[in-house]
């Protein structure tokens, strides 16, 4: 829904707002939560569908937690990623709706 109004946020919640914003905006970390948009998964499949090694998602894995934009939950000794919640699901579908919009890049 389009606010005429921008939503006010006080100065703390700016910060966390534009922290989240950096930490979405790795391509690595992005690349991450699309992997866990549509279903639970573990490590070492996102790591080998990014091509990425097991250690360097694990790193990546432990900001997006912190970041509060997945969430994890283990089975045996397994621990399965999915993006947080609702939320998170509804911005990266809107901005993956977005960036497949035909149009002219650039213009104004």
């Amino acid at each position: 829904m389009f606010r005429a109004e921008p939503e006010r946020l006080s100065p703390d919640q700016t910060v966390e707002l534009a922290d989240m914003l950096r930490i979405m905006g790795d391509p690595n970390r992005l690349g991450i939560l699309l992997a866990c948009l549509s279903a639970e998964a573990a490590v070492g499949r996102i790591a080998a569908s990014l091509g990425l090694t097991d250690s360097l998602v694990s790193h990546h894995l432990r900001l997006l937690r912190a970041a509060r934009l997945v969430r994890a939950r283990r089975q045996g000794k397994q621990v399965f990623y999915t993006v947080a919640d609702a939320h998170v699901r509804s911005v990266l579908s809107d901005l993956i709706a977005h960036v497949r919009e035909p149009g002219q890049r650039g213009a104004e």
